[in-house]
């Protein structure tokens, strides 16, 4: 098996331009600049409760608002993720984290099936963190999960304050990604009963 596993993606449209570069056998250091300062905060939180490396210069139509760069990072991401990943040989493929912060618990339960499917029961207001829409952390996921073939359960479990919240969600994310992406010695090939993750 590998040592370290890495994946460099760029993406460049209309609206965005992303450049992303992912270790998943790293330390937890970010370099993260995206034009939209949560999420920079949001992806050093992942990258440094995942010990990942993570490495990322967006920029987009932010004048318009917040959306298409922030989805396009989920694209990123998960892109990232799975060609880092490769054939998923020895690696643990689920992984789950129960993360408080302050007042606010959530609950992270994730799967490199290869078949991508979000199921977020986060209900909160229509409502801002600083400028940062906070229905845009669906959309993150969304785009991350179709792009990484993930099957994530996002469960809030009681909490008041949105950054709080959100932030339990990022450092979850990281900690499950951790888990899921980590070697079990006693794996042969890839864990699954009918000899394929997709």
């Amino acid at each position: 098996m590998a040592t370290q596993r890495c994946a460099r993606i760029e993406r460049q449209t209309a609206e965005t331009r992303i450049e992303l570069s992912l270790c998943l056998d790293g330390s937890g250091q970010a370099d993260i600049v995206t034009g939209v300062p949560f999420m920079d905060h949001m992806l050093c939180l992942l990258a440094g409760h995942g010990f990942f490396d993570l490495q990322v210069r967006a920029s987009g139509d932010t004048a318009v608002d917040d959306h298409h760069t922030v989805e396009d990072l989920g694209i990123c991401l998960g892109e990232a993720f799975r060609q880092a990943l490769g054939d998923k040989k020895g690696i643990r493929r689920y992984g789950q984290c129960q993360l408080p912060m302050h007042e606010a618990l959530a609950e992270l339960v994730l799967d490199f099936s290869g078949r991508p499917y979000l199921v977020y029961n986060v209900e909160l207001p229509k409502a801002k963190v600083g400028t940062f829409d906070i229905e845009l952390v669906e959309e993150f996921l969304v785009a991350f999960c179709n792009h990484a073939g993930v099957n994530l359960h996002v469960n809030l479990a009681y909490g008041r304050n949105l950054h709080h919240i959100i932030e339990a969600i990022f450092k979850g994310l990281g900690r499950a990604l951790d888990a899921a992406t980590g070697f079990d010695p006693r794996i042969q090939g890839v864990l699954s009963t009918k000899g394929r993750l997709e």
